[in-house]
């Protein structure tokens, strides 16, 4: 999808004429990340740059707002559904998780200054948390007290391939390579040139969960 998706929108964007391009790409793509997710991401920019568009490529750490999948199934999951609380390895990984909110207006605001083609923006929220404070706040608002245990990467990477035999795994391969890979960045680019607020994670995290409850 990342890249044949990608090369079907250039395609009708050159039939239709169309010459500017705001691109949806990844925090951590590379062609030599880890994961699927991260180097289909990089082939797809790659697609954009050659692509003789005036574009724009955003690169967003995990995305949060009511209706997402990390905060909304995946750490919600791994704290709700097994009896105690499964921390990957250490749990010392680091993000900068990014509302949607911040996405948007820089997606937005990124059409309406012309200075900004030809550039990539890493979009990132305002406070890093470890992998582990980021489940401490799921289980706060969640209301649970189950303990945390940490889990062997060996242990992880099995249960990973096992999981491949379910209909909705709690984690994936791709995931797990993903949160050992850490997701962080600066946010002070895209704040200043686009006059982001940064929403704190704290404030729309009870609303991720609770919508999460209903579904």
């Amino acid at each position: 999808m990342h890249v044949h998706g990608t090369r079907n929108v250039l395609t009708a964007i050159n039939a239709a004429g169309v010459e500017r391009l705001v691109h949806m790409s990844a925090l951590g793509a590379s062609p030599e990340a880890a994961s699927r997710y991260q180097t289909s991401k990089a082939q797809a920019e790659q697609l954009v740059r050659e692509s003789g568009l005036e574009w724009t490529i955003f690169r967003p750490s995990l995305v949060f707002g009511v209706g997402d999948d990390f905060f909304g199934r995946v750490l919600r999951d791994l704290v709700r559904v097994p009896p105690v609380i499964p921390v990957v390895g250490t749990g010392g990984y680091p993000f900068r998780p990014v509302s949607i909110e911040d996405v948007a207006t820089a997606f937005s605001r990124a059409l309406q200054l012309p200075d900004t083609a030809g550039q990539s923006f890493d979009l990132v929220g305002p406070r890093e948390y470890t992998l582990r404070q980021l489940l401490e706040l799921v289980r706060t608002e969640l209301g649970s007290r189950k303990p945390f245990v940490n889990v062997p990467l060996p242990l992880m990477r099995l249960g990973t391939a096992l999981f491949r035999l379910l209909p909705n795994p709690p984690i994936t391969r791709d995931e797990l390579l993903m949160l050992l890979a850490g997701n962080t960045g600066d946010p002070e680019p895209a704040r200043s040139v686009f006059g982001l607020e940064l929403t704190e994670l704290e404030d729309r995290l009870g609303a991720i969960m609770a919508a999460a409850s209903n579904n």
